[in-house]
């Protein structure tokens, strides 16, 4: 039953001629798919309509050649063949009756459009945003004639293919009415440059072509970046954000407003808490009677009622907690709040669209795998059989494996080495900045005591010879991973020479807090938070810390999760040294020898304790041992290694290994690929 509190967020609202059934809305957000998987992603996003969201957004959708991503694959209106794999999405998201919006974008500079090889688009002449050898071409009149054509005809497409809420995209420094608008990209003397009104020309037209084109049928959106946080080199929300709001304000039918760029907007919780933006976007109701929808990773529904009756937004706009718990918005309606799957702001979810593959989440496993595996956030088949299960080890995989297997009704015997749950993760949250991750831990433990048919045993160090006396024949071993303090990692493949004469630890040792002296060397072969995060931890104790890392930069494998930047400027602002593209060459007691990785000139740095960060190892001797005493005696048990314990890598890798392995527990996969493939159509030219 709904607590009374609540009911506002269920309240139907009006966004021109279409009315949202709640104030839910699903923001644009990428995942990793887009064009090339149409129905991987029509899946994806009716899951979030099943769950109760009143608004699904498409990611980007390019709307012309000459607005190209490749090699990120968002969704394409270039032209009419395009229409069928987005009606699919819209098909998907109506069966629950909630609306479908698509977000019409033409990247202009920010993109170099590496497949269709058109020359880029520009408000003046500069090179593309990426590292590539490009440059844009000033855009004449002719070319905004054109670009204009290209909005209202891929307008025109949605709404043939079924969208209710067409966006006019001037966001995250991504849009070409958005560059207009830069001051910093747009260099005109004409009467689309200079003054703020003349900037703000072209994304006033594309608003009222938009409105003209499908405007009786469906609604018009736009999202707007108030703020991009760069002091007078960018737009101000209190300045020209504010202004560009004034000016517009009853144009669209609904402001999606954010901050720029995507690294501050969809920033990680290791730098920004819920409801971050509002002190940015909180102007916008008090000057248009349009809606408003805005995001700040918001997971707590007492948050979200505070930001609608404090006037702040009309609509809760969510990204990352709608791929986290598609079914946020049903488990509010129904009273199931200890059901949520928080997201706990790791962006691994970003990390598809940056890699090109599809979308993944920490907390729900099931994302992106709705149509080629056929997982369903909530439901899951049900046992085959009554066979018992023990699983040895209570960290993120075993404990999804356990509340999975749980809810299919097996009965499941879940033993845990230490006194508490968690694994990794109990760890893993006490360092700066990680406190929510504890939350994968949190959720399973709620789920699992629900169950009268999981049993926990803690504190219960179990030998082979236990798991054989337990006699239950089905054992999956969850032990986890330690890291290594040989150096051995992806530089080196071999321990390096001199590691046993110092003060070496690991950072298994650093988070059980064992007393360390400084100087602190930290060598970071491993490239993603760890190496960082540490010497964060170590500095704000006190101690002199330089990392040593073969990568250009620190935490290197960051800037698929959007905090790269902010991982840079936080350590040099605590004083941290940063050797880059440098490598441990030697080692004594009280020095380290480091060489650049390219002219190998070498130097000496002043050092007491040494922290290897380059590799784990699994933590697999009771599996090995398990293995060799079933294979010889005891033939009728089954035995499976998963998450760290099988290869160590991210804790949503472990989550998914855990759910992964309940899944096909007494279940046929699917084929020998074990999943359903989206496979290119071929096609002779007509």
């Amino acid at each position: 039953m709904r607590d009374s509190r609540y009911d506002i967020l269920f309240e139907p609202i009006k966004i021109g001629p279409k009315t949202a059934k709640n104030r839910f809305f699903q923001v644009p957000h990428c995942n990793g798919m887009g064009h090339p998987m149409p129905s991987s992603v029509a899946a994806m996003r009716e899951m979030k309509a099943e769950g109760g969201w009143a608004v699904i957004s498409t990611e980007e959708c390019e709307i012309h050649p000459s607005s190209d991503v490749a090699p990120y694959p968002e969704a394409r209106l270039w032209d009419d063949h395009d229409i069928p794999a987005l009606a699919k999405m819209c098909d998907a998201v109506h069966k629950y009756d909630a609306l479908a919006a698509v977000e019409l974008v033409h990247n202009g500079p920010a993109c170099a459009n590496l497949y269709s090889r058109e020359v880029p688009l520009a408000p003046s002449h500069q090179p593309v945003n990426w590292y590539a050898p490009y440059q844009a071409k000033e855009m004449d009149k002719e070319d905004i004639k054109l670009f204009r054509k290209w909005h209202k005809d891929a307008a025109l497409r949605a709404k043939k293919a079924g969208f209710d809420i067409i966006y006019v995209y001037a966001g995250h420094d991504l849009s070409l009415p958005m560059h207009f608008i830069q001051k910093r990209r747009n260099h005109r003397l004409d009467e689309y440059g200079g003054s703020l009104e003349n900037r703000i020309r072209l994304l006033k037209e594309v608003i009222v072509d938009t409105k003209e084109a499908i405007g009786d049928s469906c609604a018009v959106a736009v999202r707007f970046a108030v703020d991009e946080l760069l002091g007078n080199n960018g737009i101000v929300s209190n300045v020209e954000g504010r202004e560009i709001i004034e000016m517009l304000a009853e144009f669209p039918d609904l402001w999606d407003v954010n901050i720029s760029n995507w690294s501050n907007d969809s920033a990680t919780s290791r730098f920004s808490s819920e409801s971050f933006q509002e002190e940015y976007i909180s102007f916008v109701k008090k000057i248009t009677t349009k809606p408003v929808v805005g995001v700040g990773r918001f997971t707590s529904p007492d948050t979200m009622v505070s930001q609608l009756k404090r006037g702040i937004l009309d609509m809760i706009g969510a990204a990352r907690p709608s791929i986290a718990d598609p079914f946020l918005p049903k488990k509010i309606e129904q009273g199931r709040l200890e059901d949520i799957r928080e997201c706990i702001g790791c962006n691994i979810c970003v990390s598809g669209d940056m890699t090109s593959t599809p979308i993944r989440c920490t907390q729900n496993p099931t994302i992106g795998e709705e149509w080629r595996r056929g997982w369903h956030p909530e439901i899951i088949s049900d046992k085959k059989s009554d066979k018992e299960i023990l699983i040895i080890g209570a960290g993120p995989a075993g404990l999804e494996c356990a509340r999975a297997l749980g809810q299919r009704g097996y009965r499941v015997h879940l033993a845990e080495a230490k006194k508490e749950l968690g694994g990794r993760l109990i760890y893993e949250c006490r360092l700066p900045g990680l406190a929510e991750w504890i939350r994968v831990r949190e959720y399973r433990m709620q789920q699992i005591n629900k169950m009268p048919n999981v049993s926990i045993y803690y504190d219960s160090h179990l030998s082979y010879q236990d798991v054989i006396e337990f006699a239950v024949p089905h054992v999956i071993i969850a032990t986890g991973s330690f890291w290594r303090n040989d150096g051995v990692g992806r530089k080196h493949g071999f321990p390096i020479n001199g590691f046993n004469t110092i003060n070496i630890y690991t950072p298994d040792d650093i988070m059980n807090e064992k007393d360390i002296f400084g100087p602190v060397a930290i060598f970071d072969d491993d490239h993603y938070y760890m190496g960082g995060v540490l010497a964060e931890k170590l500095a704000k104790q006190g101690k002199e810390v330089c990392i040593i890392t073969p990568a250009t930069s620190v935490s290197a494998w960051t800037i698929h999760t959007l905090e790269h930047d902010r991982i840079q400027k936080r350590l040099l602002e605590l004083g941290v040294k940063l050797y880059t593209a440098s490598d441990i060459i030697s080692v004594d007691k009280n020095h380290i020898e480091i060489g650049c990785i390219y002219t190998g000139k070498k130097q000496k740095l002043n050092c007491k304790s040494l922290v290897s960060v380059t590799s784990r190892l699994p933590n697999n001797k009771l599996y090995n041992e398990l293995k060799l005493e079933m294979n010889n005696k005891y033939k009728e048990y089954t035995l499976t290694a998963i998450g760290d314990c099988y290869a160590p890598a991210t804790i949503a890798a472990a989550v998914y290994s855990g759910h992964k392995t309940a899944r096909e527990f007494d279940n046929d996969i699917l084929s020998n690929v074990g999943f359903y493939r989206e496979l290119p159509s071929y096609s002779t030219k007509s």
